[in-house]
């Protein structure tokens, strides 16, 4: 039977909002806590709610209510950590790990030819989602409206290529 919270939230009733928050903010306040910094909990989870709201109608009743709220929660710590992680690396570090002195940047990151002949291994299609991704700094919806494919194919593609990648290229030191 379909939860008479999930109804009167679908069809805006302010009460229902405030019910919502009150039964499962902890559970998304703990998801989060697993994304963000502790510092941007509680205001991620205030945005979380906001949307919940302002998505009200596209809320199908018969759904899972949690699995939804944590749905908007993932996408909405994904956004956060986009804002707050650097997009690239500095090319300086990239072009010349090794630096102009000989010495190796403290920061691990693998050798330039390395990475390019790892990526040569790949199959077409994740090759080019990952430099897409990386190179081109698109998103993934961007990739696929780029590349006219659906998106969770371009997301496939990114996740087996990394894969393959995390399996060809040696483990990064300190």
């Amino acid at each position: 039977m379909t939860d008479t919270l999930n109804i009167r939230l679908a069809e805006g009733d302010d009460a229902a909002l405030a019910e919502c928050f009150h039964t499962h903010g902890s559970l998304v306040r703990s998801y989060l806590r697993r994304f963000v910094p502790q510092q941007d909990v509680e205001d991620l989870q205030q945005i979380v709610f906001a949307e919940v709201w302002r998505c009200r109608h596209r809320f199908d009743p018969a759904r899972n209510l949690p699995a939804w709220l944590l749905g908007i929660a993932h996408n909405r710590a994904i956004d956060q950590l986009r804002i707050r992680t650097p997009r690239t690396v500095p090319l300086d570090v990239v072009a010349d790990p090794a630096g102009a002195d000989g010495r190796t940047h403290g920061d691990g990151l693998a050798d330039r030819d390395q990475v390019q002949r790892a990526l040569a291994e790949l199959p077409a299609p994740q090759r080019q989602a990952i430099e897409l991704a990386y190179y081109g700094e698109l998103t993934q919806r961007e990739i696929a409206e780029r590349l006219s494919v659906p998106l969770g194919t371009i997301k496939a593609r990114t996740a087996r290529g990394l894969r393959r990648l995390s399996s060809i290229l040696p483990p990064v030191t300190a």
